[in-house]
């Protein structure tokens, strides 16, 4: 039985066939990971780049990114602080969806974007107190209308800036001083380590 499947296998039918299957499943898993880069619907088409140009700081709007790994969405009673100001809320059609939530009195449900898996344990704190902005990891949001990760959040990409970021350090090192070498080996031996972010 096992023969005949293999002898199946070999002849050039089955060799296309499997060529076949092979692509098949390439093109499914290719068309998986393509899916899970572009954003979601949200509930209403958040313009981040004339909130920006606006002067509007991205931790108002995601207070939660100085504390932990949320950066929290803002609010209903956060956006309409503001919008119940502006005459064009009430005119505009894109904004007449904010009028909606406020009249119903029901919460805006934001889809979340920028996710990481269950299994990661990533919190903000950590890169907002290194010195990070925003821009480093989320792109220019002056220049998106609608939110896009500029790059896919996957662990290697994480670690290729860690390992660049620590590799600035130890070559920065004021006369090579062999405390403040260690004390960044240390640094960049904790980064690298998978129980960093998987714990």
């Amino acid at each position: 039985m096992i023969k005949r499947i293999f002898e199946g296998l070999i002849s050039p039918m089955g060799r296309v066939g499997v060529l076949i299957a092979a692509l098949s499943l390439f093109s499914l898993a290719a068309y998986g990971i393509y899916t899970t880069q572009q954003p979601p619907d949200q509930p209403i088409e958040f313009r981040h780049d004339v909130h920006v140009k606006l002067g509007v700081q991205c931790l108002y709007c995601h207070p939660g990114a100085l504390r932990g790994p949320s950066s929290g969405v803002p609010t209903q009673n956060k956006c309409w602080g503001c919008h119940q100001q502006i005459e064009k809320t009430f005119t505009s059609e894109r904004l007449a969806v904010l009028v909606e939530y406020v009249e119903r009195n029901e919460p805006i449900v934001w889809v979340p974007v920028a996710q990481v898996p269950d299994f990661v344990h990533f919190t903000h704190r950590p890169h907002v107190a290194a010195g990070l902005n925003c821009e480093t990891c989320h792109g220019d949001v002056s220049e998106m209308e609608i939110y896009e990760n500029p790059q896919v959040l996957n662990m290697g990409w994480c670690l290729t800036c860690h390992k660049e970021r620590t590799e600035d350090n130890v070559q920065n090192n004021p006369n090579d001083d062999p405390h403040i070498s260690e004390l960044l080996h240390e640094k960049r031996t904790k980064l690298m380590d998978c129980g960093t972010c998987h714990y």
